[in-house]
């Protein structure tokens, strides 16, 4: 197997994941562009130097997880493909094309197997969210979702994450922080997600979640809106939802089917008045969800509050997943 992108931060959690969870790995290849190529990266214990990708690399390779941003798959997952690869995609490119499936194991795992050399892993808060819909979609469909996230540094990669940790050390030695590497200092301080705007003012950021959510629960006339903020986290996001169904969903039902969900988390004490927090997920696979409560403002309506690890089930643990479907079909039946 290939790993494109090996370098970044989604990357290297690729490489511990594929240890932590005894991936069977033949022969593994790291590929990055000519400039990352002979750096050396550690794996299972030995040395693992990085190739430039080229055609030629993918000769004999089975499985690319690919994290090395929309441009590079683009170019190369459909070369890959041709050589007889599957690829798994983690950046936006092939997300929305009807003609490759966009997965997530625990909400649509069978969409996985209809691919045709390329499967694209969704984006990290829209994994997050599926995770917890889909449950309550399954016993009531859902008219209408309003979400806001609260997305961590680590969703810009690990310059970002670095960056937030200098920049916190500069304002609190009394200094000026100077953003680099994104449009804004993030130290002790939030902004609007700072993807593309589009001319209907929302951002590239908040139509991917609307999009891709559609796509994988099937629901492609889902009212959603969504409303994205990076906040000064080194890691994990947040997302505050609302749900509307067509009919009331009473609360305690709704709490049974997501603690018995698969990927989920329950994790509130309403009397300590404690709730997920980035912390409980950080380094975690399960999405933790909780203050689940009926909406004061429709009765056909419920609130509840989820934090995941972005980088871990909201990219490469995800990604790792789909790949061990491939392997296990029978984790289809809902055992992932």
């Amino acid at each position: 197997m290939a790993i494109l992108g090996a370098t970044g931060a989604v990357g290297q959690e690729l490489l511990q994941l594929l240890n932590e969870r005894r991936f069977p790995v033949g022969r593994l290849i790291s590929l990055a562009s000519p400039r990352s190529a002979g750096q050396t990266l550690s794996w299972n214990g030995e040395p693992l130097t990085i190739q430039p990708v080229s055609g030629e690399a993918f000769a004999g390779v089975d499985l690319v997880l690919a994290s090395a941003g929309g441009s590079v798959s683009k170019q190369w997952a459909p070369l890959a493909a041709a050589a007889g690869a599957v690829v798994i995609d983690n950046s936006s490119a092939f997300r929305l094309d009807p003609q490759v499936p966009l997965v997530v194991p625990e909400v649509n795992p069978e969409a996985a197997f209809a691919h045709s050399g390329i499967i694209a892993n969704p984006n990290c808060t829209t994994i997050l969210l599926t995770l917890a819909l889909a449950p309550l979609h399954g016993r009531r469909p859902i008219k209408r979702v309003v979400v806001s996230t609260y997305q961590s540094a680590s969703g810009a990669g690990a310059r970002a994450m670095e960056e937030l940790r200098s920049l916190s050390r500069t304002v609190l030695d009394g200094g000026e922080p100077v953003s680099t590497v994104l449009p804004h200092s993030l130290a002790f301080n939030l902004f609007l997600h700072n993807s593309p705007l589009q001319a209907n003012g929302y951002c590239e950021e908040e139509l991917k979640m609307v999009n891709e959510t559609r796509k994988i629960m099937a629901i492609p006339e889902l009212r959603l809106s969504a409303t994205c903020v990076r906040v000064p986290v080194l890691r994990a996001h947040s997302e505050a939802v609302n749900i509307e169904f067509h009919e009331p969903f009473p609360v305690a039902e709704a709490r049974a089917l997501l603690a018995a969900a698969p990927g989920v988390e329950l994790l509130e004490d309403f009397e300590a008045n404690r709730f997920p927090m980035p912390t409980d997920v950080t380094g975690r696979d399960p999405v933790a969800v909780g203050r689940i409560r009926q909406d004061l403002s429709d009765p056909h309506a419920l609130e509840l509050w989820l934090c995941g690890d972005q980088i871990r089930k909201g990219a490469a643990l995800n990604a790792i997943q789909i790949a061990e479907l491939l392997l296990d079909p029978a984790r289809a039946g809902g055992a992932v």
